[in-house]
């Protein structure tokens, strides 16, 4: 078990003065020793070689233990230091792989500051892949709309291609899918920079669940979705719009992998938090892909849920928003659920006392 490196030096610092101590000990009596042998035959002309003799002897023999000591002390700190520096050194020149290794016999510190750079070098790794997924499958899905537009735009310009309402719709539906995709992924980011804007109220959010639900009534009908309400108290301390484009998603998302499906919204209060829970009787979702499911432009499905429209950034933002209020959006997994359930949960106000400060 690594010890501290505070009571390593310490005692360190005891066994150099114990051993000091000793030497001087022994050095006064050996001095005593020789001075009795010699003192017939060499009295006076050794009275000065003998005290050059004591503080030699003396200051060797407490030096070699204090020197051997003390390297083998400072060959143990700086080890691990070693190994972080030459981790800094290869993260630094590109390779997020690298990590320090933990040394035999090390300081609980060194222990501790190993963990946590292979922790940071860890997230620094993710947040690597996470960057040049995100720059691909931005590029992936703006691709598809420019393309529409600017082959629909040159068969306009060339003739080939009669204007027609029909087609004007077309390219509406593709500019707006577009700029819900751009805001979608301005507040994505914004919300995992901790910059998003929010205007935090007291909210209810059973009334502000009653407002999406009349919202989208239209395109729940179309999707052949009943809608239950289980409503119960649930103010919290948020901002309305933001919880609003939270059921939103949630709804949307019922709508496009659950149609034909009876969605439950409810809102509760439970111990020191309260929240909205949407659970759909559709087809749910694996284990294996619930893992991914709040990952930026992951959709279930496969192609067809690729097809059914969507940037695939809503389960992103929600989690995104529910962490900028402390709170955290969560997949419900227990066997009253048939089909998928997501949890968006936020702390009361009384939880929050900065949070509250600062309203």
């Amino acid at each position: 078990m690594a010890r501290s490196l505070n009571v390593q030096i310490i005692r360190t610092m005891c066994v150099v003065a114990i051993v000091d101590f000793i030497t001087m000990v022994l050095a006064a009596v050996l001095m005593i020793f020789m001075a009795e042998w010699l003192q017939e035959w060499l009295q006076a002309e050794l009275n000065d070689m003998y005290e050059w003799f004591y503080l030699i002897i003396s200051i060797s023999v407490g030096l070699i233990p204090g020197v051997v000591v003390g390297w083998r002390l400072a060959h143990k700190i700086m080890r691990p230091l070693k190994s972080v520096a030459t981790a800094v050194r290869s993260i630094a020149s590109g390779d997020f792989s690298a990590r320090a290794k933990a040394t035999q016999s090390s300081f609980s510190e060194a222990e501790a500051l190993i963990v946590d750079f292979n922790a940071m070098a860890a997230r620094l790794e993710r947040a690597e892949e996470e960057l040049k997924y995100s720059s691909s499958a931005t590029a992936h899905e703006l691709r598809t709309p420019l393309t529409v537009l600017l082959a629909s735009l040159q068969g306009l310009s060339d003739g080939v291609v009669e204007p027609s309402s029909e087609l004007y719709e077309l390219l509406i539906c593709q500019v707006t899918d577009l700029t819900g995709m751009v805001e979608d992924l301005r507040t994505f980011d914004l919300a995992n920079a901790g910059t998003l804007e929010i205007d935090l109220q007291e909210v209810d959010l059973t009334v502000e669940a009653e407002v999406v639900i009349s919202s989208m009534e239209q395109k729940l009908v179309s999707a052949g979705i009943t809608i239950e309400r289980e409503f119960g108290r649930a103010v919290v301390l948020a901002d309305p719009r933001r919880m609003r484009q939270v059921l939103l998603a949630l709804l949307d998302n019922a709508c496009r992998y659950a149609p034909g499906s009876t969605v439950v919204v409810q809102t509760f209060t439970a111990e020191n938090r309260a929240g909205m829970r949407c659970l759909d009787t559709g087809p749910g979702m694996p284990l294996d892909a619930q893992a991914r499911a709040f990952d930026r432009f992951w959709r279930g499905g496969g192609s067809q849920a690729r097809t059914g429209g969507g940037s695939g950034l809503g389960l992103s933002i929600v989690k995104a928003i529910a962490r900028l209020h402390h709170g955290d959006a969560t997949i419900v997994n227990n066997s009253k659920v048939v089909g998928f359930a997501l949890e968006v949960w936020v702390p009361l106000a009384q939880h929050l006392p900065e949070l509250a400060r600062e309203i």
